[in-house]
């Protein structure tokens, strides 16, 4: 990520003018360090930095040099953000082929060694986020959704419930946040006349209405979200409650802290993990990737599909 990093540093000091190393390290959640190192390589590359030491002082750029930021769309700066942040774009989608046109705008403003470095670093590193497992799940309004929290857009979905049913709902859309790959939205629902989150990959539809809302001036996503994580993991654990028992050595117990673990036993040498795998349909698609480092102990309709798809497997193979 790092040269995002040091594309948002030619951005924060163009557009604030100057600032300091630390305010650029906060900015950035990386090191006082880190940033200094980056700005010696931005300066090798031959764009003109100036560090002005003292009380009024910070980095900035000579005066009269741009990094060309007026040729960036808001838009286009946004998905810059966002995948700095780590969330993944599809090539496909409008926000991926904005994302690729800003990130070309800027490439080609920066010098011929650095741009030099840029494509050397397309041919040597491929980034594939896609589970080997697991189809990650379809997010077909998402650009839709993206648009409706920049812009402030009252929203009608149709929300799929566990059960399957669908119900409607009029939300004002107050932010997303993304976690392990997954989409939520945070939103006052008008029938539940509350903020609640929902699930991005249960939206089936979306429809933009006439109107717009305003975002609460004390509204934090952040603290919404940490704030409730208790409540909202406690609530999916009563709607999509699903324990999977699995038993393995305690050397190999690593590779199950990214599962939602319920309960930990220790029995001799072995642990007994209770692992929340959401419903009978998710358990089958993850158990066969449990299988190199556990044994599935509980419930028996799972190690009754492990046997079914072995049998598959040995008929193929053997």
């Amino acid at each position: 990520m790092r040269l995002h990093r040091l594309i948002a540093i030619l951005l924060l000091i163009e557009s604030r003018g100057k600032m300091k190393a630390n305010e650029l390290a906060e900015a950035l959640e990386t090191s006082v360090r880190s940033i200094y190192r980056d700005i010696d390589v931005l300066a090798e590359s031959g764009i003109p930095m100036v560090t002005t030491p003292g009380p009024g002082g910070g980095i900035s750029l000579m005066e009269g040099y741009t990094v060309n930021l007026q040729k960036l769309h808001g838009e286009e700066v946004i998905n810059l953000y966002l995948t700095g942040m780590g969330i993944p774009f599809d090539a496909q989608t409008e926000s991926g082929l904005k994302l690729k046109n800003a990130l070309l705008k800027l490439e080609n403003t920066l010098p011929a060694a650095y741009q030099e470095d840029i494509r050397k670093a397309k041919t040597r590193f491929y980034y594939d986020n896609a589970p080997w497992w697991e189809e990650r799940a379809e997010l077909p309004c998402l650009e839709q959704l993206r648009s409706a929290v920049w812009r402030c857009r009252m929203i009608r979905i149709q929300y799929r419930k566990v059960n399957g049913e669908l119900t409607s709902r009029i939300l004002h859309p107050y932010g997303m946040i993304v976690k392990q790959g997954e989409w939520y939205l945070a939103a006052y629902c008008e029938a539940a006349e509350e903020l609640r989150t929902f699930k991005c990959e249960r939206i089936a539809a979306i429809e933009s209405m006439d109107g717009q809302y305003t975002v609460p001036a004390d509204f934090s996503l952040e603290e919404y979200w940490l704030r409730g994580n208790d409540v909202f993991k406690q609530t999916c654990r009563q709607d999509e409650f699903y324990p999977v028992v699995v038993r393995t050595v305690k050397e190999r117990q690593q590779g199950l802290r990214q599962y939602e673990i319920v309960e930990v036993k220790g029995t001799g040498e072995h642990l007994e993990f209770t692992l929340n795998l959401y419903s009978y349909e998710s358990a089958c698609r993850k158990v066969m990737n449990l299988l190199d480092e556990t044994e599935i102990m509980q419930p028996p309709e799972i190690r009754n599909y492990i046997k079914e798809q072995l049998l598959i497997l040995q008929k193929v193979y053997v």
